[in-house]
């Protein structure tokens, strides 16, 4: 499979910087899939699992926020949020989710309020979704 260059920043710093085979992550709308010599292309990433092939093998990372790039066969994803799989605290992970699910059972949460904490609680059930497979 024909390979482009990739690198994926986050505030933090550069996560990878190299070849790969195919991209696949969560956009604001919907699942996009990049391969070698994609059409030009910018969008903001959502919230979701990333999936990079790398030399035949795929490696999973929690993505959350940001964008994504396609200029002339490079590729780079400047993500809010990236964590690989195998780097994900699955306990640290399950007691964000507890936290948020109890503040929404609450139900005394202002307009405001309730958008953090349900993005808190999204955000909780993609690293649990991307750590747990």
């Amino acid at each position: 499979m024909t390979k482009f260059h990739l690198q994926i920043v986050t505030p933090d710093g550069l996560i990878y910087d190299g070849e790969a085979e195919r991209l696949s992550v969560r956009t604001i709308d919907g699942e996009v899939g990049i391969l070698a010599n994609h059409i030009d292309y910018v969008t903001a990433l959502g919230m979701g699992e990333a999936r990079l092939l790398l030399d035949g093998k795929t490696r999973r990372a929690a993505c959350i926020g940001g964008m994504l790039s396609v200029s002339k066969g490079e590729v780079k994803l400047v993500a809010t949020t990236f964590e690989w799989a195998e780097n994900i605290d699955k306990e640290r992970a399950e007691h964000a989710y507890q936290k948020a699910k109890a503040a929404l059972d609450e139900k005394k949460l202002s307009e405001a309020d309730l958008k953090i904490t349900e993005a808190k609680l999204k955000r909780a059930l993609v690293r649990k979704g991307v750590a747990g497979k």
